[in-house]
Parts: structure tokens; sequence; C-alpha cells
């Protein structure tokens, strides 16, 4: 998500500084992109120079404290409450006071998340639907203390990036998951409970509902443990047993098959 929403920046016209721990993970990132631009060089919808001059726009940083003359900032960080509260403390002391900070989280709390900075009306979510360069949606998520200025501003750096902004209030799983979630979810009980093979459960998805892809194709595309995170989000934020994760997704994850990123969830790759 972070060398997604990397790119469109950089494709939009801005300067980016991309911050990872190891310069494996940086590398894994710019190869990833430059992919990516090949691929609309290749299809004539982008012309070698543009692409060199995309990349050009992208510093990858290892140092977080690199940080500190950035005008904006888009986390995307593993969807951990912990993992998430330390990066932003730490964001919060590096970074000028007027910056905004936002998070690219699909479930968690903005307004806890907010909370734990000093500048909870400078912080919001922007939720990027993954493909990032290719999907246009970005969720924008107000907190409870988040200001109109703020908001203001994310929306338009989000069409700046050509995305479509669409408001939504802080709530677990926002829209896009409490709606996509316990669907797969759901799918993945009807595999639990042998109603169909995973094959017939996204083909009757995808032929009777119109879906692009199957709920259980699409699970291994997210990430398992994505999901399983969402879902405990959900579960634990409503307390209703609607949410319940299915036992099928949890033993998934505890064997490591976490889809398309393992080569193996409810289909191998």
């Amino acid at each position: 998500m972070g060398n997604g929403i990397a790119q469109v920046a950089a494709r939009a016209g801005l300067a980016v500084v991309m911050h990872d721990v190891t310069d494996e993970f940086l590398s894994r990132g710019l190869l990833t992109i430059d992919k990516s631009l090949q691929r609309d060089v290749e299809k004539q919808r982008l012309s070698p120079d543009d692409k060199h001059r995309i990349v050009s726009r992208i510093k990858p940083v290892k140092e977080l404290t690199a940080l500190s003359e950035t005008d904006f900032v888009v986390e995307a960080v593993t969807e951990d409450l912990a993992v998430k509260v330390d990066i932003f403390r730490k964001l919060d002391q590096i970074v000028r006071p007027d910056v905004i900070l936002a998070s690219n989280t699909s479930s968690i709390s903005i307004t806890k998340l907010g909370a734990a900075t000093s500048r909870p009306d400078r912080f919001i979510g922007m939720h990027f639907m993954n493909p990032v360069p290719v999907m246009k949606l970005v969720e924008i998520i107000r907190g409870a203390a988040t200001s109109d200025e703020t908001y203001s501003a994310s929306r338009q750096l989000a069409e700046a990036m050509g995305k479509t902004p669409v408001a939504v209030n802080d709530s677990p799983g926002f829209i896009s998951n409490r709606v996509l979630l316990p669907m797969i979810n759901e799918a993945i009980f009807a595999l639990h409970e042998g109603v169909g093979t995973a094959e017939a459960i996204d083909q009757i998805m995808k032929l009777g509902m119109n879906h692009p892809m199957g709920p259980l194709e699409l699970a291994d595309f997210i990430g398992l443990d994505v999901c399983l995170a969402i879902m405990n989000v959900l579960y634990d934020g409503f307390n209703d047993s609607k949410y319940r994760p299915c036992p099928l997704l949890k033993k998934y994850v505890d064997a490591g098959w976490l889809g398309r990123k393992t080569g193996k969830g409810f289909y191998e790759y």
C-alpha cells in the first residue's frame, strides 16, 4: 500500500519521501513502483521520460527523522493499533506542528489514533484501496477532533492524486470494510461448513452477483492476516457476535497461509 501511495503522489507531481525500516524493503517498494510504471510505458500510457521523472520524485529513507521537512504524512504500516500509535507518537515529535498526520488504516479508530498525538485536530484517516494506482476511491475518515481545515486539505490532496474522496465518520471498519469483510467472513463460514467449495462460492458471487472477484479470492489478495485483524476490530468495536471471525480464517492465519503473499491461502499461487 505504501509504495502504491508513493507512486500515485509522485505521478501527480508531488515530491515524495518514502520511509521504510530496511534497505531491502525500500528496494522492494521502488522495484514494485518501477514495474507498475513500466507496464504503462509498454501500453503507451506513459513515456519513458515521464516514468523517469516520476521515479526521481521519490526519495527513499530509512530514518524516520528524514520526514521532518515534509508537509503531509500518510502512514501505511501493518494493521496493528500498538504499532500505529508508536509510529504516530514519534512522528508527532518529528514533523512541524502544522503538518497533518493521516493514517491509511482500513479499520482502526481515527479518534483513538489521533488522541495519541498532540494534534488530534490535524489527524485524519485516508483509506486508499488496493491496488492504489488502479482504484479510484479514498475513504476520508474524520475523527472526533478532526478540524474542517484538515478535512478540506486531505480531500484536496486526494483529488490532486486523481482519486475520488468520500467522507465517512469514525466507526469500526468505516464503510468499506464494515460491509466487505463480513461478506468475506460469511463466505469463509460457508466453506468451513462444507456448503460449497472455494471455487463454487467464488463462481456464484462472480456470475450471480457480478462481482469481478470472488470473496475468497479477494481475501487471498487482501491477505488473510489483514482480514482477521479487521474482523477482530469489528468484533471488539461493536461487541456483536455477527462479526465473530470464522475459526477457519484463524486456523489459516495460524498456519501462515495468508494468501497471495505467502503462496497459499484458500487457493495456491
